[in-house]
């Protein structure tokens, strides 16, 4: 028997984790073959810039709204300090609070182009809309009063400032400085009033008298407070707390929101009591009793009309007995009241007049809704008050995003054929008008290929999104759970489930843009192939496949080392599924144990399916119940429309299956593929029964790490002889006697049957608690379905030896073989050389793992046409084997040029209309599509195979298999997106890593081209988002409700300015209302202020210096010149200039003017002098 010495093993991990560790990963290059054909490699770093583009979807956590109703421009804060601006459909604006604190009110400077944000940390900052990328120009940070509300009068510029002590002052908005009139709340309320107010809740300006300001306070107070006389004119009271205040155009009543779900109506003269009281959803209580309360009133607003009766909305108001009714918006109008239902709760909302004058007749026409995941525009003019279909792509988030894929430079029909068939699935019931949002103007579209955005969801919808220059629109959705029957409830839920809730969620999706082939992973173990048809078709019967995909090592000492298992044999593997394709689910739902076996996780419809144009399923996967043992989730897939093939694999193997024919072909465990070339010497458990030589101890090492932690010190002695019976453990298994005994006892001595008995107590022990919380497991296991499952460099048991290999992509029930499994982590289908000795390239798959290791299986196809539905494709490991450090993310291949060899695929055709017998016999002449290179290249150096993994790139020169060119990525990180993609006519590898860096390297040189610190893995969905495209483009989900797209292509960056909308456009402010002949004889209109002269310096003089600090912003004229820098940048300085001259220059005519005029004042004086005295003498005088 060989002997295996376990210290050298560890010698030799150390010695090569401590060697790799030592090279440099910015400059380590080697050369192990000799290149005849070097490949002119055309990127250079100059080529790289990243920067952020836009952000798409809703934002997340939204605080505050806004409007300007001349610039039709509406303005959302969150809680993070986001503040997004929208105009029409496309132009959207993207800007951030650096402090990050939450946006608490939001006021447009109107048609000024400007707007005023006021954050929880007591800052106001003014933001200029009128560049592309809004930039701050001021600040005002508090110091020793907290904002509660601001009121920003239509055009002034003096900005009232709310606080809690119950104060306010007063901010001149041009200036960002504080003027030294305050109006202080002992003097607001009563003189005899012995407690404080509360902070104020309201500031507003009557809108018939601009010099009468409504001030309202928490506790119930209002006060109407004259600026010229500073002195309260009547104070309004109530025992119930207010939320909102709102004014009569004509300004001589207003209503108040109480808490106890109550408006109040008030006369301004008549300060006693209210004029009336109304509690919109209380119930009418007979006898004068006073209605039961409701809940607090949040908002009202009291809109006017020309025509009928006023408006009443408000949000809020409900009975306390309405317990599980949906948030509501009310809307009054005369007699009539309706109650709007919202899905989520209410954060704010405004209403949408046709004057931006407070002073004239409203005209209401729409009311804005914000909501906690969702913005809703509802149109008052019509009856029913339906809503405006919504525009803007704020739905990603409808379903949580739980994967994420970007296509750059698709075919061009490809956009055309989504969004017809997405048409079809719009909702009807919608507002006839137009989006009245629409402010702004497009930008130039500088680039004009496709782009498409793939996201997949957890209740297993698809969505299709057009991303071409920089706008997003939804093309088309496919909900997968269609072909699966739904419980009504939990209780009818199927006892096979393995997850708690959304057990449709999507993990991976394969799509081939050429062919319109779709592929998707689902949470439940379930793989579905789709195709894309026009037409509309009924399928009688799902086609289905169940797949029984086992993991088992055997390690037992065999007295033949050299006896190694056979390989499986082409197309049937450890376990033959060239089944029938089944229609409904197997019945076999136990095995002879008891325990649950050959079972899916979801029960497919029997019944016929109505598809509509669009993705239409072709096949239905399904992994099954082993033993007790529920499926472990996919981990990688891929799809190919040329070979009529699908692929997928997890942590306990891989199985390729035959969509066209729909039979399985291939069904092995991961070590089988290396056959007798397994590094870590594991063998397959076969199901044969058969003894097989022992297995590595490199794994009984890790065995017994993991168990290390678990027992006692006596425990581990007995493990350590007996430690091959216990890796064995699973559910469901039973021991053998002989796999029990120590490996230096021979045949079962007497000496050790104590040690048998109590290792055999254990193996029960530990057998019967993983029975008993293998559904508790299970469960666990698939609720972080939607996480990525962080590699080990992120996990307690950290092991800093790279060459351990301990990576395990999968969710492992048991821990106790966790490092033992290799899982499936990358595949691909290719036209490239599969062995050394080959002299052209065919058909195989390259299949990597997580210990780092690709192995090549080749793939044997029939011809096209009819032989292609009768023949079997033969399936067969190559033996070829490449090994680098971490697990393997992705593979592509170039051909001598330094071109990418893209994998074959079938052009798309419409697959449910019939065909002539002309078009048959050219499908059968018709050879796929693909990218070969020609016979006339060097057959020694014909490709290069690029491999990335967590920790290494790797160039590999095809058919030799010498590696030509070697990058170590990162030491202390690892990879977690890494992508080969095309950028200026050339390739390049594009990866992002774990610490926060984005890197490019060229090749096939592996040069390193831009390394730039960007964004540190703070949660798991940017990892699972994360992925680059072609031409230079990337994205990734910034939040739950948001995608951030950015750039690494300087050439973007050159161009983005230009491609951005504008949000501010020059529209010329609407006349303000006639006054009238008897309103301006008799002095009935709108009393105007001099508010310049009242809170000016010269009268209200200085502030407090310790009251607020000025902070200038980098959005000035001065911050756009030190950020200028290049040929746009300098005619924005020549602009500037220019502006900078003209604005000089008409202060210089006003100047001029003035003088003129003091001239001709002093001219007219003198010449009345010279009259007055011409005739008097000189004693006269």
């Amino acid at each position: 028997m060989r002997k295996f010495n376990i210290r050298k093993v560890l010698d030799g991990l150390t010695a090569g984790s401590s060697s790799s560790s030592s090279a440099s990963s910015s400059s380590q290059q080697q050369q192990t073959a000799t290149r005849e054909n070097d490949v002119q490699e055309t990127l250079q770093s100059e080529h790289f810039q990243l920067c952020k583009t836009v952000r798409h979807g809703f934002p997340y956590q939204p605080s505050a709204l806004a409007f300007d109703p001349v610039q039709k421009i509406l303005g959302i804060g969150t809680q993070t300090g986001a503040l997004r601006l929208f105009g029409r459909p496309g132009v959207e604006c993207y800007c951030q609070h650096d402090s990050g604190a939450a946006v608490i009110q939001l006021q447009f400077l109107i048609n000024e182009g400007a707007l005023v944000s006021a954050l929880a940390d007591d800052t106001i900052h003014l933001w200029n809309l009128r560049q592309k990328r809004p930039a701050i120009l001021h600040s005002l940070k508090f110091n020793r009063e907290r904002i509660t509300f601001c009121h920003l009068p239509f055009q002034s510029k003096w900005l009232y400032v709310g606080t809690e002590r119950g104060n306010i002052h007063i901010v001149n908005v041009e200036s960002f400085t504080l003027s030294g009139y305050v109006i202080m709340w002992n003097k607001a309320i009563e003189l005899s009033s012995k407690s404080h107010p509360g902070p104020v809740v309201h500031i507003s300006d009557n809108p018939m008298d601009e010099g009468k300001l409504l001030i309202g306070f928490e506790s119930g107070t209002v006060a109407l407070w004259d600026l010229k006389s500073k002195k309260a004119d009547y104070r309004y009271t109530h025992d119930e707390a207010i939320h909102s205040v709102a004014w009569h155009h004509e300004g001589k009543q207003f209503i108040c929101s109480h808490s106890d779900g109550t408006l109040t109506i008030w006369n301004v003269k008549n300060p006693t009591k209210p004029l009336q009281t109304i509690t919109p959803h209380g119930k009418q209580v007979k006898d004068g009793k006073k209605p039961e309360p409701c809940k607090p009133i949040l908002k009202v607003e009291y809109k006017t009309t020309r025509v009928g009766e006023p408006f009443i909305i408000l949000s809020g108001g409900l009975s306390y007995d309405t317990v599980g009714r949906r948030p509501c918006l009310t809307v009054m109008h005369g007699k009539s009241t309706a109650v709007l239902e919202m899905d989520y709760s209410i954060v704010d909302f405004l209403t949408l007049c046709e004057t931006p004058y407070p002073n004239d007749f409203q005209e209401p026409y729409a009311v804005v809704v914000l909501l906690e995941k969702d913005l809703v525009l509802i149109d008052l003019a019509q009856n029913g008050y339906p809503i405006f279909e919504n525009p803007y792509p704020l739905s990603i988030h409808e379903s949580p995003v739980t994967c994420c894929e970007y296509f750059a430079d698709c075919p061009g029909d490809l956009i055309p054929a989504l969004y017809s068939v997405g048409a079809r699935q719009k909702r009807q019931g919608y507002s006839k008008k137009e989006w009245p949002i629409n402010g702004g103007n497009w930008g130039l579209v500088t680039r004009s290929y496709p782009e498409i955005i793939i996201t997949g969801h957890a209740d297993g919808s698809i969505k299709f999104w057009d991303a071409s220059a920089i706008t997003l629109q939804v093309l088309y959705k496919l909900k997968t759970a269609k072909v699966f029957e739904k419980s009504r409830n939990k209780d009818d839920r199927p006892s096979t489930d393995i997850v708690d809730e959304d057990p449709y969620a999507i993990q991976i999706i394969s799509w081939c843009p050429e062919s319109r082939m779709l592929c998707i992973a689902g949470v439940s173990a379930h793989v579905i192939v789709y195709r894309f048809s026009k037409q509309e078709v009924t399928t009688e019967v799902i086609p289905m496949l169940e797949v029984r995909l086992l993991y088992e090592i055997n390690y037992i000492d065999s007295p033949d080392p050299e006896q190694v298992p056979p390989l499986p044999t082409p197309g049937t593997g450890s376990n033959p599924q060239s089944i029938a394709p089944q229609s409904h689910p197997s019945t076999s739902s136990s095995s002879s144990d008891g325990l649950r076996d050959n079972v899916p996780c979801l029960r497919v419809k029997n019944s016929p399916l109505k598809q509509s144009s669009g993705y239409q399923v072709e096949l239905v996967i399904q992994l099954v119940w082993v033993s007790g043992e529920p499926p472990q989730q996919i981990t990688s897939l891929a799809v190919n429309s040329s070979y009529g093939l699908v692929v997928f694999g997890n942590c306990n193997g891989i199985a390729m299956v035959d969509y066209i024919q729909k039979t399985t072909l291939l069904n092995l465990g991961t070590i089988e593929l290396y056959g007798s070339n397994d590094p870590y010497r594991r063998e397959p458990r076969s199901p044969r029964k058969s003894r097989q030589p022992s297995g590595g101890m490199l794994v009984m090492a890790s065995c017994m790490c993991g168990l290390s932690n678990l027992y006692s010190e006596s425990v581990k002695k007995l493990c350590t002889s007996y430690i091959t019976g216990l890796c064995d453990i699973n559910e469901g298994t039973t021991v053998q006697e002989d796999r029990c005994k120590s490996p230096t006892s021979g045949s079962g001595s007497p000496n050790n049957s104590d040690d048998d008995q109590k290792m055999n107590n254990f193996i029960e022990k530990v057998k019967t608690k993983s029975r008993k919380f293998s559904k508790m497991v299970a469960s666990d296991i698939a609720k972080m379905s939607r996480k990525l499952s962080l590699p080990t460099e992120l996990k307690p048991e950290l092991d800093v030896r790279d060459n351990s290999f301990s990576r395990s992509r999968s969710s492992s029930v048991t821990s106790i073989d966790k490092e033992s499994r290799e899982a499936i982590s990358a595949l691909h289908f290719c036209e490239t050389f599969t062995r050394k000795a080959d002299t052209a390239p065919s058909p195989c798959l390259w299949v990597g793992t997580t210990l780092g290791t690709v192995l090549v299986v080749a793939l044997n196809l029939p011809p096209g046409g009819e032989q292609r539905l009768l023949q079997p494709v033969i399936v067969s490991p190559s033996g070829t084997i490449l090994r680098l450090k971490g697990a393997i993310l992705r593979m592509a291949f170039l051909d001598t040029t330094g071109s990418l060899v893209p994998p074959a695929y079938e052009p798309w055709r419409e697959p449910n209309v019939p065909e002539d017998k002309e078009e048959k016999e050219k499908l059968k002449k018709r050879r796929p599509v693909s990218v070969s290179p020609s016979s006339s290249q060097e057959i020694s150096e014909n490709q290069y195979a690029v491999i990335c993994s967590e920790k290494q790139a790797k160039v590999i020169s095809l058919p030799s298999q010498n590696c030509t060119y070697k990058q170590n990525i990162t030491e202390t990180s690892f990879v977690l997106r890494g992508d080969i993609v095309a950028l200026s006519n050339s390739i390049c590898l594009a990866c992002f890593c774990a610490n926060g860096h984005i890197m490019t390297f060229s090749l096939p040189s592996l040069r390193p081209l831009l390394d730039v610190y960007y964004l540190p893995l703070t949660n798991m969905r940017i990892a699972r988002t994360f992925c680059f495209t072609n031409n230079g483009q990337a994205l990734y989900l910034v939040s739950p409700t948001e995608i951030q797209r950015i750039t690494y292509s300087q050439e973007t960056c050159e161009n983005l300015q230009e491609m951005l909308g504008e949000l501010f456009t020059p529209v010329e402010t609407p006349e303000a209302p006639n006054r009238g002949f008897f309103k301006g004889l008799f002095g009935g209109g709108a009393q105007s202020l001099d508010r310049e002269e009242l809170f000016g310096e010269s009268v209200a003089g200085k502030a407090s210096r310790s009251l607020a600090q000025h902070i200038p912003g980098p959005g000035g004229i001065e911050g756009v010149k030190g950020a200028a820098s290049g040929v746009i940048c300098e005619l924005a300085r020549a602009r500037l200039a220019l502006d900078e001259r003209g604005q000089k220059l008409g202060e210089l005519e006003d100047r001029s003017a003035a003088m003129l005029a003091s001239a001709d004042s002093f001219s007219k004086h003198a010449h009345e002098m010279m009259l007055k005295y011409k005739d008097k003498k000189w004693y006269q005088f």
